[in-house]
């Protein structure tokens, strides 16, 4: 009937919540995150406190734009509100890194189509010779098939280029490179990790930033493809059974 509804999409908040809890994978996450959060407010001065920004990481790291860090005093209405704030940034940071989790935790049933002419349709709507992607491409397109990681990589890569320009031309480059490890933590920890000795041991000044630059691009590259795998989910339809 064409007055009918026919709910082709689920509403998207609804997919990232089942996503965000519908595994082991991002539950157990969440679990993780709630001790770490607890830990936040009850021992505000420990080495943990400051956990639960990692493991929301990196979204978390925007909340360096918010006029109240974790342990700072609350003072007033204004400090109770943007703590209040900050605890609801973290709380949806977790939520999106819980739905990214159950993205790459949850396969993709294929799409069965019930009708063999409509199947045999499909197959000869086709290009000739096409196949899918394998291998390192088939890895690394929900990379670049989508808005969600595409803006995401477009971040990614001024930072790393500020960190460049900043380290190349600038006599004291500060600490620019901390733009591109927020914009890829946790993953850039590793190459935090990893470029240090160089720097402190080598006699060559560019090999520890070249290795900085390659890690930040690996977790930049990471990162990307578990927001693809997430935009994946929260863009694919629902099955419905046939009429």
């Amino acid at each position: 009937m064409p007055t009918a509804s026919h709910p082709r999409r689920a509403p998207r908040l609804r997919r990232l919540l089942a996503l965000a809890s519908g595994n082991w994978l991002a539950r157990g996450y969440l679990a993780v995150f709630v001790v770490s959060f607890a830990a936040m407010f009850l021992f505000p001065d420990s080495a943990v406190a400051g956990s639960s920004l990692t493991l929301t990481a990196p979204l978390s790291f925007l909340g360096v734009f918010l006029p109240l860090a974790p342990s700072a005093e609350i003072d007033g209405a204004a400090d109770v509100t943007a703590m209040v704030v900050f605890a609801a940034w973290l709380l949806l940071c977790a939520l999106v890194n819980a739905a990214v989790l159950g993205a790459l935790a949850t396969r993709a049933a294929a799409p069965r189509v019930a009708d063999p002419a409509a199947r045999q349709r499909t197959d000869m709507e086709a290009p000739a010779g096409t196949t899918r992607p394998k291998g390192l491409r088939a890895l690394l397109a929900p990379a670049v098939d989508n808005w969600l990681a595409r803006g995401y990589l477009a971040v990614v890569a001024v930072a790393l280029g500020f960190f460049l320009c900043a380290e190349l031309v600038l006599p004291d480059p500060g600490f620019a490179g901390i733009w591109p490890l927020m914009a890829t933590a946790p993953s850039s920890f590793l190459a935090v990790a990893a470029s240090a000795p160089i720097e402190e041991f080598s006699s060559i000044t560019w090999l520890g930033p070249l290795v900085f630059s390659l890690g930040v691009v690996l977790s930049g590259l990471v990162n990307a493809v578990l927001l693809g795998l997430l935009a994946r989910r929260l863009r694919a339809r629902e099955p419905h059974p046939a009429v």
